[in-house]
């Protein structure tokens, strides 16, 4: 069984773990299939808007998708986010994934 299909299963028994949703969403992003995995990500964020780390894996996957101005308003929201609960790690990412996407 894939580790895809590992998590799947899990997530089928508690479908609002935004660690499960995350950790599915990282599998397709592996997979290249970037729209599913935002969909995922999407989840993580509907269901726990503070879940910091999910920002940044969404934002660069709109951007990869071509997708600039989604990715921009992501790291904004993602930025907002970390300043409102005090994660300083992942403020700082997001302000330099977010100035590198605007200086491309």
């Amino acid at each position: 069984m894939s580790r895809l299909a590992v998590l799947q299963s899990m997530l089928d028994e508690d479908p609002q773990d935004s660690f499960l949703l995350f950790a599915v969403a990282k599998e397709h992003e592996k997979l290249n299939d970037l729209n599913q995995a935002i969909e995922y990500y999407d989840k993580v964020v509907q269901n726990d808007s503070k879940y910091t780390g999910v920002y940044y894996h969404l934002a660069a996957a709109f951007a990869e998708l071509g997708q600039k101005e989604k990715a921009i308003e992501t790291y904004k929201n993602g930025i907002e986010i970390c300043k409102s609960v005090g994660d300083q790690h992942a403020l700082s990412e997001l302000k330099s994934a977010l100035m590198n996407l605007e200086i491309e």
